[in-house]
């Protein structure tokens, strides 16, 4: 079965400075890789994945940025926001729940539950690894 879902970015950096491989983040990002999971992005999220990860604090190595956002932007289907009348802690978190929204039955993964409206749509990565091992 395949599974649609935006990724937060804070679930890439996690999956990036994961030590054990069998982390959840790790897992969502290797479950991209082999096309269990099929992100859902639009330019907005792309960017935003490209500043954060570029943060000089996290270091990862420039070429590590482009594959994951390669990645995505391969295995993934590029969709337009639904808006949404939902409050928002960070502004910033409007366009991942609005693409989200752009696809019946898709997910938001996020490890900031908190920073979203409450809804079956957006979950953990450990509960979308739940999803995806109960289908």
């Amino acid at each position: 079965m395949t599974v649609y879902a935006v990724i937060d970015t804070n679930v890439l950096v996690s999956a990036l400075l994961a030590a054990r491989t069998d982390s959840p983040t790790v897992l969502i990002r290797d479950y991209i890789l082999e096309g269990s999971i099929i992100p859902l992005y639009n330019e907005e999220i792309l960017m935003e994945y490209e500043a954060v990860l570029s943060r000089p604090k996290f270091g990862f190595p420039f070429f590590l940025i482009e594959d994951m956002i390669s990645a995505i932007v391969q295995t993934g289907i590029s969709t337009e926001r639904v808006k949404t009348e939902a409050s928002f802690i960070d502004q910033k978190d409007v366009v991942f729940y609005e693409v989200a929204l752009s696809r019946d039955g898709s997910y938001l993964v996020t490890g900031n539950i908190k920073h979203f409206p409450k809804s079956p749509i957006v979950v953990t990565p450990a509960e979308m690894l739940a999803i995806i091992r109960k289908s």
